[in-house]
């Protein structure tokens, strides 16, 4: 056997052994997180799509839809206890986030989803809830006004994807991968030692300039993105974006229901310019509301968000 032959067998057994040591460790990591940050709600199953949710407090309804990457700890963190003295307020985890999970071979397409929260909603026996989406879920709660405006009382928008973004924000170009085999292959081997890495300087980058809390990874959630299968859906959110959101844009001239938008004029993730002040100009009635402060307003704007969104709730509830 030649020497070349043999360096290259040594190579390969060495490539074996750390893509093993990467899935084991993987694995393990997930396991740990799990433990360590359990389900905190109740399930649903909705067309193959086990769906995640908390229900909490009484009176007009409010739903609310995270965003990329995200879980309902975005909203369970600091802003739910806030509202369930006067609302009936039900956070949910995205099919595929959290601990939701999607369909065998489901897409992760806007309108897709859309469907399943509309379906949520109605199984729910929701009467036009005041529908609340944080970026990307933004993006998914105009989507179910277009298509289920039965299912939506109001919108309540916070710093929303509204149109398409030429480039990606930094924290999320690890997710840009079109391959779905790739992208199982990433989530099960560098996806998490990266996250375990790069985390805390991600986390300050969505925050920015506002801090993160410091118990954010475990209170308000941030540890499950840890998991291969949370990279695997963020990362298939991420790229199904550009199937629906093109068409959306427009048709939003004819969602009937009152739409508020809230944005912090420092977002370095989703620019209210481009995104909310592009809005109003497409729909008048809208109510756009610019506050200093960054992406993350469910959290660091805990007070101010919530004060805002009972507003839009009230207005809801007796129109």
């Amino acid at each position: 056997m030649s020497s070349l032959l043999i360096a290259l067998l040594v190579l390969l057994v060495l490539v074996v052994l750390v893509v093993a040591g990467l899935i084991v460790f993987t694995a393990m990591t997930a396991r740990a997180v799990e433990k360590a940050l359990p389900r905190r709600g109740i399930f649903v199953e909705i067309d193959g799509n086990r769906i995640h949710y908390v229900d909490k407090g009484d009176g007009p309804a409010i739903v609310m839809i995270h965003g990329l990457g995200g879980q309902m700890g975005n909203f369970t963190h600091s802003l739910l206890d806030l509202l369930t003295g006067e609302f009936r307020v039900i956070v949910i985890d995205r099919p595929g986030a959290g601990y939701s999970t999607r369909a065998p071979g489901a897409s992760a397409r806007l309108k897709v989803q859309g469907d399943v929260l509309a379906k949520f909603i109605r199984s729910m026996g929701l009467k036009r809830p005041l529908l609340v989406g944080h970026s990307l879920g933004g993006a998914i709660a105009l989507s179910i006004a277009l298509d289920h405006p039965e299912c939506v009382g109001g919108l309540a928008l916070i710093a929303p994807l509204t149109h398409v973004a030429k480039t990606v924000p930094a924290p999320f170009g690890i997710l840009a991968i079109g391959s779905k085999t790739l992208r199982r292959l990433v989530a099960w081997t560098v996806a998490t030692p990266a996250g375990i890495l790069r985390g805390k300087e991600a986390l300050a980058t969505v925050f920015r300039p506002d801090a993160p809390p410091a118990d954010f990874a475990t209170k308000g959630g941030g540890l499950l993105s840890l998991r291969p299968r949370s990279f695997f859906a963020a990362s298939s959110d991420m790229m199904a974006v550009g199937e629906d959101l093109p068409g959306m844009i427009d048709r939003y001239a004819s969602i009937t229901a009152p739409i508020s938008m809230l944005f912090g004029t420092d977002d370095g993730i989703v620019d209210y310019r481009k995104h909310g002040v592009a809005m109003k100009e497409r729909i008048a009635t809208l109510n756009l509301e610019l506050i200093p402060g960054g992406h993350m307003l469910p959290v660091s704007a805990a007070k101010k968000t919530a004060e805002w969104l009972a507003v839009a709730a009230r207005r809801r509830a007796i129109s």
